[in-house]
């Protein structure tokens, strides 16, 4: 596995734990600031609006798994298929459980770090 294929690989996980730790923080840190997120139903949004939701969901609990299925680096690009499942359980309620796919579309920066610059995401 090249240096760049387990960096991306990391990024997801460290996507998934922080997101599983309520750490709105360190999600946002993986985007590039021009992040456009695609899902069902919605005009594309970017940082701003992703950000402002995470903060709307504080308090919810969010559990999960992912699996890539394919991963291609390009030179400083790179695409990811990913299978995610998660359940989102709200302080008061019922816990809310889906799955389904990702595209995402990665970047290289200057310093070499990987950044999510493209995310589609069917899960329902």
């Amino acid at each position: 596995m090249s240096d760049d294929e387990r960096s991306i690989r990391d990024l997801v996980q460290t996507w998934m734990k922080a997101s599983e730790a309520g750490d709105a923080d360190t999600v946002l840190s993986l985007m590039d600031d021009d992040i456009v997120f695609m899902v069902p139903g919605q005009e594309p949004f970017g940082k701003d609006v992703f950000s402002f939701a995470a903060e709307q969901m504080k308090d919810m609990r969010m559990s999960g798994s992912c699996d890539i299925r394919e991963l291609k680096i390009i030179g400083d690009w790179a695409f990811l298929r990913n299978y995610i499942d998660v359940t989102i359980t709200p302080p008061i309620g019922n816990a809310m459980h889906r799955s389904g796919y990702t595209l995402s579309i990665l970047r290289k920066q200057a310093d070499g770090k990987w950044l999510l610059w493209r995310d589609a995401n069917m899960v329902a």
